[in-house]
């Protein structure tokens, strides 16, 4: 089985397809972009893929939002990650002789406290962490640093030379798992992902939301994405979760005469979350 990422070996991206898809075999198609991961799919140049949509520190990743409603992709997992964030650089080096730090944009974002406290070290925005990594190594880069995981450096031989530099130790991401089609799977969906449009209207976004509390279904995430090309028109993207699927079944019925452009981009088993799964700690 092949499953597309953004970005290469050792990357986060890679830690995540590990987590969710452990023990069985799998191979990586390494993307550049984001774009590149969901039209991997639609090309059937990997059976899966595995996107990042949110992270505690930075919100949501609103261009996948938006990624999600233009590719014809279904949302059929999702799994959770502690990030941890170290600065590595050619064995040898120390921190104070570090000029530049390459990582990928987020990464740099979540490290923003480290850099600010830094300001000798400037920051270089690449497609990926540890692409950062084996580029240092590959071209013997000195007085270059790159952010990225524990083993990344690990894989391409750096030092670590500053270790969990994140703003803030819960620093997690969450990955969501994209198939071209739904899959069958013997666990029983307990989660869905939804989006739709609402008219100009007051109340309509209220009178949306009243379905789900009607019916007791509890939202874990509300969502707004700009429409491109339509000013001050948004796309509402919600996740929810419920104990019985009939409930879900009977809310969405309901919801379809009070908005307009409704599609249920998956229906999933729930991931655990960061404090009920000791495993999803990476560093």
């Amino acid at each position: 089985m092949k499953i597309a990422i953004q970005g290469g070996q050792a990357s986060f991206h890679d830690m995540a397809v590990r987590k969710f898809f452990a023990d069985q075999q799998i191979g990586l198609l390494e993307c550049h972009t984001f774009r590149q991961v969901c039209a991997a799919l639609v090309e059937r140049e990997a059976d899966l893929s595995v996107m990042a949509i949110e992270n505690t520190l930075v919100g949501s990743i609103l261009p996948n939002y938006t990624l999600l409603e233009e590719y014809p992709l279904r949302i059929v997992g999702e799994t959770y990650l502690r990030i941890e964030h170290h600065i590595m650089a050619l064995p040898g080096q120390s921190l104070s002789e570090i000029q530049s730090v390459r990582s990928h944009p987020m990464a740099l974002m979540q490290c923003s406290n480290f850099l600010e406290a830094h300001p000798q070290i400037r920051g270089i925005e690449t497609f990926d962490t540890a692409e950062s990594a084996r580029e240092i190594a590959e071209k013997q880069l000195r007085k270059t640093a790159a952010i990225a995981s524990r083993l990344a450096a690990e894989k391409y031989n750096l030092k670590v030379i500053s270790d969990n530099i994140e703003n803030i130790e819960e620093n997690y991401t969450r990955f969501l798992i994209l198939s071209e089609a739904p899959i069958e799977d013997d666990e029983t969906p307990d989660k869905a992902s939804i989006c739709f449009n609402l008219s100009h209207r007051p109340g309509s976004l209220a009178k949306a939301l009243e379905v789900f509390h009607r019916h007791q279904i509890n939202l874990t995430l509300i969502q707004s994405v700009p429409i491109i090309g339509k000013p001050n028109e948004y796309a509402f993207h919600i996740d929810l979760e419920w104990g019985d699927r009939k409930v879900f079944d009977a809310a969405i019925d309901e919801l379809h005469h009070l908005t307009y452009g409704l599609k249920i981009l998956g229906i999933y088993k729930r991931g655990l979350l960061p404090y009920e799964d000791s495993g999803s700690r990476q560093s």
